[in-house]
């Protein structure tokens, strides 16, 4: 989990600053749509909505974009988004995936094949990279909410799997398939998560050096930087004073 932690952390400051908040908004509200689509547009009827909405507040989305990024989805012109995911490779055989939500695949396809190209790297066939890595729920928590032993007794009680606690906070793994059952029952015990999502958590980590680390930051900041791109994953490990290096 320590790969995961560090990438989450490092991606978790960057998320922060304004320059990019624009983008995370959007791509929030997209999110927000195809979940309002794919259902009832009532959170309360719709866990996937619900759970887009919670994510959005967490990242301070104002209540007007959410709103109306529910209302786009019962218009009659609003765009179809396909959800795709790509995997591939990045320098040192590390493995990254890629989900997306695109109204084009042609174009997402290619711009992501090229951001691969340009980085050493190589786009791979579906299933390539993905059964090196657990398809999971994650749940996470500010460190406010209470220390680590408060934390692991509330997980284990909601029937989660595993918790990580450090300076950042709590992150807590459950099946996918007990999500919202967990969620729920954190929710009664710790009160609001900041976060609740499906994630790629990889089964074990690659340590790399300094010089591809910073090329695979470069990978997954670019893909990240595409408007198409909804999360990007991998299983690269860095060195502590790298992490700190790229969280600067």
């Amino acid at each position: 989990m320590a790969g995961h932690s560090q990438f989450k952390n490092i991606m978790h400051r960057k998320g922060r600053q304004d320059s990019v908040r624009s983008k995370m908004f959007s791509k929030l509200a997209r999110e927000i749509t195809v979940a309002a689509k794919a259902g009832l547009p009532d959170p309360d009827m719709n866990a996937r909505l619900r759970l887009a909405i919670q994510n959005a507040k967490a990242q301070s989305m104002p209540k007007d974009n959410i709103d109306r990024a529910v209302k786009k989805a019962a218009g009659a012109d609003g765009e179809n988004y396909d959800e795709v995911r790509y995997e591939g490779y990045g320098p040192g055989g590390t493995a990254i995936i890629v989900e997306a939500l695109t109204d084009n695949r042609n174009r997402t396809a290619s711009n992501v094949r090229s951001t691969f190209t340009k980085a050493g790297g190589a786009l791979g066939e579906t299933g390539s990279v993905s059964f090196s890595f657990d398809h999971v729920g994650e749940i996470t928590y500010k460190d406010v909410v209470g220390d680590a032993d408060k934390v692991m007794e509330a997980a284990i009680e909601a029937g989660a799997d595993d918790v990580e606690s450090d300076e950042e906070g709590h992150t807590i793994i459950c099946g996918f398939e007990l999500l919202n059952e967990v969620a729920k029952a954190l929710e009664g015990s710790l009160g609001p998560a900041e976060t609740v999502k499906i994630i790629w958590k990889a089964q074990n980590t690659i340590p790399v050096d300094d010089e591809k680390a910073e090329s695979l930051m470069k990978l997954i900041d670019s893909l990240e930087d595409d408007d198409d791109v909804q999360n990007v994953y991998s299983n690269f490990e860095v060195s502590d004073e790298m992490m700190a290096k790229l969280s600067a």
